[in-house]
């Protein structure tokens, strides 16, 4: 008896394994700084859990139509046509989250032996959701010196007629990257000149720092890249709902119609009293969340020029999301605490083990020689992680 190839093929989250040992020591007791998780620290605003109370004392508490409530979905239009996106109710899938949102997706589009590119860095269930359905990852370097987004030429060398679909993530996580419409109007002529869907990963696109700087959607930039684009998108980033697991997808009437049916046989609908905490997100007060927006950036800038006083590590400061990527070249190849420094996860092990701060080292995201930094945390533990990387650094090297 064994368990079947594909289930021996995927990996558990990387992050969220991080994030879990992290947690397991504080309740041991141990002070551990928790920069792995890549989850909000602010409560979800009242006005969001005041409309789930609300449902449940109103009873409403049965299933729903699988593919959500009618008065989300069409909440869900109306969000995304802020983005230049015209979608009909019946477009929109809601899902048991954007990682759920992103399965299904993929499991409407690809067959056994479908080549999907992939852009590293990228976030690390990519990989395993393709594999699940059989696909075939294609990862492509994006380089630090590009700012971490591809170009045209790299897409060009990864295509192969069995090329199916690629996957855009903008902003980025975990390098903060944002790609401009310029950028993305590129990439779109080229999956529609070579005929392949986009899946685009818009998760953080509520989280842009610069006022010069709007998130563009790949699928807003005509006809032909609509009808071959699945947006994917939910409501655990920006509005501090990780745990309520709403998310959904917007594509082309067929596909829609596919992503419902495989849903539909397979969790069925979302929690119904969530499905009505995600609508107040959208049409009620989004205050609180304009309050988070600022906090985020403010620990941003702060995190961003502790890491770049620090000798030997650099960053890019992040356009988007709430992710530093930093460098940590320089320190591999050294011994430390009795540990040879062979690369990032070395470099991730000593700090948990012996400075009690945890990262997530960049093999987790397809490249080397990179920690991610996730300051979705408190002011408090952002200093304080940072001087421990600090002592890291200076004691050591």
């Amino acid at each position: 008896m064994k368990l079947s190839d594909m289930a021996l093929k995927i990996r558990p989250s990387t992050t969220l394994s991080l994030s879990a040992e992290a947690n397991r020591r504080k309740a041991e007791g141990v002070d551990v700084i928790n920069f792995s998780a890549g989850e909000p620290d602010f409560n979800t605003p009242e006005n969001i859990k005041e409309a789930a109370i609300r449902a449940i004392n109103e009873n409403f508490t049965k299933y729903t139509p699988y593919e959500g409530i009618y008065d989300l979905r069409k909440a869900v239009a109306e969000e995304l046509s802020n983005d230049g996106l015209e979608y009909e109710p019946e477009d929109i899938v809601i899902s048991n989250g954007s990682k759920h949102a992103l399965k299904n997706a993929f499991s409407a589009i690809i067959d056994p032996g479908d080549e999907v590119i992939i852009l590293a860095p990228y976030w690390n269930s990519y990989v395993d959701i393709v594999n699940m359905v059989y696909g075939v990852p294609v990862i492509v370097q994006t380089r630090k010196e590009n700012l971490f987004k591809v170009s045209v030429d790299q897409l060009e060398e990864a295509f192969t007629p069995k090329t199916k679909a690629l996957i855009i993530n903008s902003p980025n996580n975990p390098t903060g990257a944002v790609y401009s419409e310029d950028e993305l109007r590129k990439i779109a002529d080229f999956a529609v000149e070579k005929d392949i869907y986009v899946i685009s990963d818009e998760i953080y696109k509520r989280l842009i720092y610069s006022r010069k700087l709007r998130h563009t959607s790949i699928a807003s930039l005509g006809k032909e890249i609509k009808e071959r684009t699945i947006v994917i998108d939910g409501f655990s980033k920006s509005f501090s709902m990780t745990g309520w697991r709403v998310g959904y997808s917007a594509s082309n009437r067929d596909i829609a119609q596919a992503i419902a049916n495989i849903q539909s046989n397979s969790t069925s609908n979302v929690n119904s009293v969530a499905q009505m905490a995600a609508l107040e997100a959208l049409r009620g007060d989004k205050s609180e969340v304009e309050l988070m927006l600022k906090e985020f950036q403010h620990r941003r800038d702060f995190i961003a020029q502790r890491i770049s006083d620090i000798p030997l590590l650099s960053s890019i400061l992040p356009k988007g999301a709430f992710y530093l990527f930093v460098d940590v070249s320089k320190l591999l190849g050294h011994e430390v605490k009795g540990v040879m420094l062979n690369d990032s996860t070395d470099a991730a092990r000593v700090l948990l083990d012996h400075y009690n701060v945890a990262v997530v080292p960049s093999d987790a995201f397809g490249v080397k020689n990179y920690i991610r930094i996730s300051y979705a945390t408190s002011m408090r533990d952002i200093v304080e992680g940072a001087n421990r990387i600090e002592k890291f650094v200076k004691r050591n090297f």
